[in-house]
């Protein structure tokens, strides 16, 4: 409350200056000059009747009406008996909601808002009264006007106007704050977020939320604060696009909506992670050196050194690519080589592991001669002339199927065989059924280079297979299944049947195991292995040759099974 002041009758009437002229005497301003109050200090006006009418008396401003005069005058020039105050403001009110209105007077007191009179206590009486009142308020601007009266004796005045602020009374959201800017500090990497006060007078504070473009706003604000600002120092340098908004909350917990959206962009100080699955690999035009594409990588560097832990000049730049070709590497010469990630803003990452390689040899050893192709019991006996090339590794030999028509016949090559450098000869082992087959030797350095590989041409050899098959077909119908495999070295042919259980009586008498002999044109039996038995090794196979055999089963009365056939390549001793 700004309380009257009493003057005396000539300072209301004159104020006397000394100069160094003389005396000048200027006349006081009339008490109904123009007088402004900043919202929401009321302006206060005395008059000297009860009907507000004519000019006030006296005009100031007045922060609260809580006044008690007693039976003397409110203000110098007015009586004790017979006045009128009236205050009178208009303020912003905000989103509006539940008000309590309390008044009380001796003698009367009305109040109005927006010239609607709300409380009415206009009598002449001789104790205080008092009336409260609940009402809602709009949103925006509203004038609020009391008036008192004092006709005889004790005066005093109170009014309070205040939100009601409980969840279950105020249901209505606060406005959004308005004027909110984000400003971003590249170099400190802050953002400070500003916004105009809100009018409400059930404000409770603000909030502040972030959230990356791109994705939505969480429930947890980034900051709550009283103030109408808020810097945020937690944003990481990458780049990355981030909006802002800012809710005002009340008493009652309503939250209002959010701003409109306050968009800043961080300064990308965060280079990218380090490269990683570095590799080599030796083309035709150098040494490449690949590894994994890194995120927000724009382009990568590439450091070469003579070893892993010596020193690493940059040789080039990747762009759009995981890949470098090295194409001044010399051939046969070891290097290390490591990989740095750099952003669009030019951030480059730490360096990747080193990755060592060499620019092999490309040169491929001549194509083999010589080759001759000589079938066998065992499949072919290949031999051919030995390969001049220095640092020959090794020969493959492959099998292939001949397509086509005759004249126009194509060999298809099956996968090969390593055979040492040093050998010039092989023994390869398959079924002679009397099918037409194709051979190709290939030769190999120890940098992998292949003539065949490289140009797709060989000396290429078909032969026919010798036909051992036996002449007696295997019937049908047997109830065992005979498995043959061929011996490696002198433990001879492995022969393994299954098919009937231990208590089968088909095979209570044990079971027998024979041979084809091509000389007899006859299956001879070689062994009788006893009921429960389940194998045999025939180490009387003759090396270099293939063995065709019979298994059956042999019931308790000497009844034996249909048989079970197999075949197996022996090798060649040696």
């Amino acid at each position: 409350m700004i309380p009257a002041r009493r003057t005396t009758t000539a300072a209301a009437s004159a104020v006397v200056l000394a100069t160094a002229g003389g005396l000048l005497t200027a006349v006081a301003a009339p008490a109904s000059a123009a007088v402004s109050c900043a919202s929401p200090v009321y302006k206060r006006q005395f008059f000297a009747n009860t009907t507000f009418s004519g000019t006030p008396k006296k005009t100031d401003c007045d922060s609260a009406i809580d006044q008690n005069w007693g039976t003397g005058a409110p203000a110098s020039g007015l009586p004790s008996n017979n006045f009128g105050v009236r205050w009178s403001l208009t303020r912003d009110f905000g989103s509006g909601g539940p008000f309590t209105f309390t008044a009380s007077a001796q003698d009367g007191i009305r109040v109005h808002l927006d010239g609607t009179r709300r409380i009415d206590l206009w009598k002449n009486v001789s104790s205080t009264t008092k009336k409260t009142v609940h009402l809602t308020i709009p949103a925006g601007k509203h004038t609020l006007r009391i008036d008192f009266v004092n006709w005889t004796g004790t005066a005093n005045v109170k009014f309070t106007y205040t939100p009601r602020t409980t969840a279950t009374t105020d249901k209505v959201k606060p406005l959004a704050p308005t004027n909110a800017t984000a400003t971003y500090d590249p170099t400190t990497g802050k953002t400070k977020v500003t916004w105009a006060r809100n009018k409400e007078m059930d404000l409770a504070g603000y909030r502040v939320y972030r959230r990356p473009k791109g994705a939505a706003y969480g429930s947890t604000p980034l900051t709550a604060t009283t103030a109408t600002s808020a810097t945020d120092a937690t944003l990481p340098a990458t780049g990355q696009a981030y909006y802002y908004e800012v809710r005002a909350h009340d008493k009652a917990g309503n939250e209002s909506a959010g701003t409109a959206d306050l968009l800043v962009t961080t300064a990308d100080r965060t280079a990218p992670a380090a490269p990683t699955g570095l590799g080599t690999a030796s083309e035709e035009g150098g040494l490449r050196i690949a590894w994994r594409a890194v995120p927000d990588a724009a382009s990568y560097r590439v450091y070469r050194a003579t070893s892993a832990s010596g020193t690493y000049t940059r040789i080039g730049t990747a762009t759009g690519r995981t890949s470098y070709l090295d194409a001044s590497a010399a051939e046969g010469t070891a290097y290390h080589y490591r990989v740095t990630a750099l952003d669009a803003a030019g951030n480059e990452s730490a360096r990747s592991a080193a990755a060592g390689g060499e620019r092999r040899d490309l040169t491929p050893p001549s194509a083999v001669t010589g080759l001759a192709v000589t079938p066998t019991e065992y499949g072919f006996q290949l031999r051919w002339d030995a390969n001049p090339t220095p640092d020959l590794a090794r020969y493959v030999v492959r099998r292939g199927e001949l397509l086509g028509d005759e004249g126009e016949r194509m060999c298809s090559l099956y996968a090969g065989y390593h055979v040492p450098a040093g050998t010039t000869s092989y023994a390869y082992t398959t079924l002679p059924d009397g099918e037409e087959v194709c051979f190709v030797v290939d030769a190999v350095d120890d940098a992998g280079n292949s003539a065949f590989q490289w140009t797709g041409d060989a000396l290429v050899v078909t032969a026919t297979e010798l036909d051992t098959t036996p002449g007696v077909a295997t019937p049908e119908g047997s109830p065992l299944t005979l498995e043959a495999t061929g011996a490696e070295g002198a433990e001879g042919n492995r022969l393994t049947w299954y098919g009937l259980g231990e208590d089968d009586p088909r095979a209570a008498g044990g079971y027998r195991v024979h041979r084809w002999n091509p000389a007899t044109g006859a299956y001879e039996r070689i062994a009788a292995p006893g009921s429960g038995t389940a194998e045999y090794v025939d180490t009387g196979a003759r090396p270099g040759t293939t063995s065709y055999y019979w298994v059956t089963a042999v019931a308790a009365d000497g009844t034996e099974s249909p048989p079970a056939g197999d075949w197996a390549v022996t090798a060649p001793a040696g």
